[in-house]
């Protein structure tokens, strides 16, 4: 037996090499039963690295290697990072329920489209966790042979054993889910579809029982495929018999003795950077293609050693140094190899590190699966691009050549270590080092797609600016950057995103150049009007209009302070503003109140200081300025408390400093002032209505430095961000100067969002950094600088670094999913014949 045994090994078929693929005889929510054990499997959360502190990252480190050397002492381990492809149609099943009002099933197509264009992966990180052994699996094989042989097999497993096995997932799952891995079991679904994908047959994965397990021939239907071995790959067949995909295992066989991180370090996280050139063929070439995503899919065996083992290994490999060390000395040379004298060093230190703190170590037998379901060529240039990419790091890389089949099966969910041989002992910190875990991950968890990742992990972004009174969370959003990268026109899509979603938009445009969100609304079948100052929109800010409901009271004070902000000073000097209260309430007794009504009250009034108001107000009143707000109606649209999209254009108007003296405003501020109290007021009106608590409101207010500006509208904007979960008000805001908003305490504690575009001054990168969470330096200050533009240093629009909700973090590129969007969305003038006109890069429109 022994001489069969040596044989065995000798010709590399002994042991776990030759052992038969696991047989799953059930699997459920966070479960997966073979015939001889059960595994624990949780899908581990990704941690926003790219930007963070260094700080930071040494603190998140330290916890994960305790860790692992604390919950997971002794368990054998499988970590497994894997891709999928973004299925769009699940984006567009999703957009049913978030959109109800509008085209909406037009709108999440473009985006639907622009996803499958993009044809970005998903990276899904999983750990097992053996758990159990299950006793009797030496006659549970046996019998399973007999059983299977008379074609009576069965391979349920118990209730019981099943209950037990998952109060021993969940008690591990309780420990790990307070780690940086924020670790949740996976769903017996997420585990189904983690077996059916190695067979590349695209497989419909079966539906649970009513107990939420899959066993029996359900599971037959995840594992029937085939799989052909050749020495450098393996070939998986379709039902037809021919080939679906290549598949190819590499072992990472040789390390450096120290990494940093970041950099080398990062050994695992790295695989999403990796990248190759296609070879195109025929008519497929795309000229505009020169890297596509390898998408190599790591899987990690490892065992974390208890201490008392570890200590015992250490000091084995120091007295094995100390011994070569003592007999160089007894030669007649006299001196001691170098290489001895630093393992006798390294293994003390090490003892002491592990006596004193959270190290240990562990055994973990590394390799990476590549895949291709285009060629075998393109598989080898893949496979070559892996071993290129971590030659380049120090790290040698290779293909298991003649161990294909076996190193396949290894990675497996469920198997076991087959290839013993190639295996590495390390500390629990040079594992936690790899960040498999780091990489970009920032925004809502659902909710509307607005663009993608830019940092080392691939992805979707989402954001829902609706959703923070939905989380009993702030409702403040920040667009914060240079003019002309693009913050309007994101602020404009995410309107729309709320748009469909049912809510009343109300935007205020003092910059004039958001008309065409009102045209993309139109496009998609929203209710969107465009309302603007001058003669032909008399009226449609009358207070006494938009006060209505549980505010018309509110106008009896309302409207007689914003009569009086515009009068001129000489007349509020001899006391105009008593006559005015008393217009207002008189014309308030006499029903269906408008303020044009008060101006002809007072001007046949028979006091002659309520007549010169009366006239000195009708004047005003057929300005541009004052038109809106005090003006006879002509027709034009009107505010109405529905879903849609309200954009209010008050271009030109000048806003007084909080320092200017209100004797010293000119006629223009005074109207500017007074046009604006009508839009704030109502906004406020609007925000606080009982009857409207259940409409989603989002107040959008572009260029927002000009409120922040006065004394109104600062207290108005501190106002409706202090309130807005409560009254399902969300905030946005778009500012060229976030050194204003440092001042605004009230809007600082609301912010849930913050986008920030590029901006070159010290002090506002600085100002940026603070409300990005993000320390301040040059390191940041270079990163907020270069965010803007492309590497031929040519404007990059809509890229910018994103802060959400979890204050994680990364860059994003804002995207619009078709042309005639982008055309409509456009700020950039044109002229009368529709060519755009070309501006200074400071001069063009955000």
């Amino acid at each position: 037996m022994k001489l069969l045994k040596g044989m065995a090994r000798l010709a590399g078929v002994a042991g776990d090499r030759s052992a038969p693929p696991p047989r799953y005889v059930a699997i459920a929510d966070g479960l997966i039963v073979t015939e001889t054990h059960a595994q624990a499997w949780y899908v581990l959360g990704s941690s926003n690295t790219d930007l963070m502190s260094e700080g930071a990252r040494d603190a998140e480190h330290d916890q994960v290697a305790g860790a692992l050397a604390r919950l997971l002492a002794g368990y054998d381990c499988h970590l497994k990072v894997v891709w999928s492809p973004l299925d769009a149609e699940d984006y567009r099943t999703e957009a049913g329920r978030l959109f109800t009002v509008g085209d909406f099933p037009a709108w999440a197509d473009a985006r639907v489209r622009r996803l499958e264009d993009l044809g970005l992966s998903t990276r899904h990180l999983l750990l097992g966790v053996r758990i159990a052994e299950r006793s009797g699996q030496a006659t549970a094989r046996g019998r399973a042979g007999a059983q299977s042989a008379f074609g009576i097999g069965s391979s349920a497993v118990p209730a019981r054993e099943l209950a037990r096995l998952d109060a021993l997932a969940r008690r591990l799952g309780r420990q790990l889910e307070t780690t940086p891995w924020k670790a949740q079991s996976a769903t017996v679904e997420m585990l189904a579809w983690s077996i059916a994908r190695e067979q590349h047959r695209g497989t419909v994965l079966p539906a649970p029982d009513g107990d939420g397990v899959i066993g029996g021939a359900k599971i037959a239907q995840l594992v029937r495929g085939r799989v052909l071995p050749y020495p450098d790959h393996v070939r998986l067949l379709d039902g037809r018999g021919d080939v679906a995909a290549w598949s190819a295992v590499l072992a990472m066989t040789g390390f450096p003795e120290q990494m940093e991180s970041p950099g080398a370090g990062e050994w695992l996280r790295a695989v999403s950077e990796i990248t190759y050139v296609p070879e195109w063929e025929g008519e497929d070439v795309d000229p505009e293609v020169t890297f596509l995503p390898v998408n190599p899919e790591p899987s990690v065996r490892f065992k974390v050693m208890h201490r008392r083992d570890a200590l015992k290994k250490i000091d084995e490999a120091r007295r094995l140094a100390k011994e070569q060390r003592q007999s160089a000395s007894e030669h007649s040379a006299g001196e001691t190899g170098q290489e001895i004298q630093e393992t006798e060093e390294t293994m003390e230190a090490l003892s002491r590190d592990m006596k004193r703190e959270d190290v240990t170590l562990l055994e973990d037998h590394p390799r990476i699966v590549v895949s291709s379901d285009a060629s075998l060529e393109d598989l080898r240039a893949r496979v070559d691009a892996v071993i290129t990419h971590y030659g380049g790091m120090g790290i040698e890389v290779s293909v298991l050549e003649e161990e294909q089949r076996e190193a396949w099966l290894e990675s497996q969910p469920g198997d076991r270590v087959r290839i013993p041989d190639l295996m590495h002992t390390r500390t629990v910190g040079a594992l936690a080092g790899s960040w498999f875990w780091g990489g970009a991950s920032v925004g809502d968890d659902e909710g509307p797609i607005i663009g993608f990742l830019t940092g080392t992990t691939p992805g979707v972004v989402r954001n829902d600016l609706t959703g923070g009174s939905d989380r009993g969370d702030a409702t403040t959003t920040a667009f914060i950057g240079r003019s002309g990268r693009g913050k309007t026109t994101a602020m404009m899509l995410s309107l729309l995103d709320a748009a469909f979603r049912g809510s009343f938009v109300l935007a205020l445009d003092f910059k004039g150049d958001m008309g065409g969100l009102v045209s993309a609304g139109r496009y998609y079948g929203l209710n969107a009007q465009l309302i603007e100052t001058g003669a032909q929109f008399a009226g449609i800010a009358d207070l006494f209009a938009l006060l209505t409901g549980e505010g018309a009271e509110r106008a009896q004070t309302e409207v007689p302070a914003q009569l009086g902000i515009a009068l001129p000073q000489h007349l509020r000097m001899r006391g105009a503003e008593t006559p005015i209260q008393l217009a207002v309430n008189e014309v308030i007794a006499a029903g269906a109140p408008r303020t044009w009504k008060v101006i002809e009250h007072l001007r046949q009034s028979e006091d002659e200081l309520a007549r010169e108001a009366g006239d000195a107000l009708l004047e005003l009143s057929r300005t541009a300025l004052g038109a809106p707000f005090m003006g006879k109606p002509v027709g034009g649209a009107l505010l109405s408390p529905e879903p849609g999209l309200w954009v209010v254009q008050v271009p030109g108007i000048t806003l007084p400093s909080p320092d200017d003296e209100r004797e010293d405003w000119s006629v223009h501020q005074r109207l500017s002032v007074a046009l604006v109290h009508s839009l704030l007021a109502y906004g406020i009106s609007m925000a606080g209505r009982k009857d409207l608590r259940g409409l989603r409101k989002v107040l959008a207010v572009p260029e927002v430095h000009v409120l922040t500006a006065t004394r109104e509208g600062a207290s108005f904007l501190q106002y409706v961000a202090r309130v807005g979960r409560a009254l399902r008000t969300a905030l946005v805001v778009d500012t060229q100067d976030p050194e204003s908003l440092a001042g605004l305490t009230g809007l600082l504690e609301q912010l849930t969002t913050v986008f920030g575009f590029q901006l070159t001054s010290a002090e506002q990168q600085d100002a940026l950094a603070a409300l990005l969470d993000l320390p301040q330096g040059p390191h940041t200050r270079a990163l907020i600088q270069a965010i803007g533009v492309d590497s031929t240093q040519e404007i990059r629009h809509g890229h910018c670094i994103m802060r959400d909700r979890r204050f994680s973090s990364a860059t994003v590129q804002w995207d619009i999913p078709s042309m005639e969007l982008m055309q409509l969305l456009s700020t950039t003038p044109v002229s009368d014949d529709g060519v755009e006109l070309t501006k200074q890069p400071e001069e063009e429109a955000a």
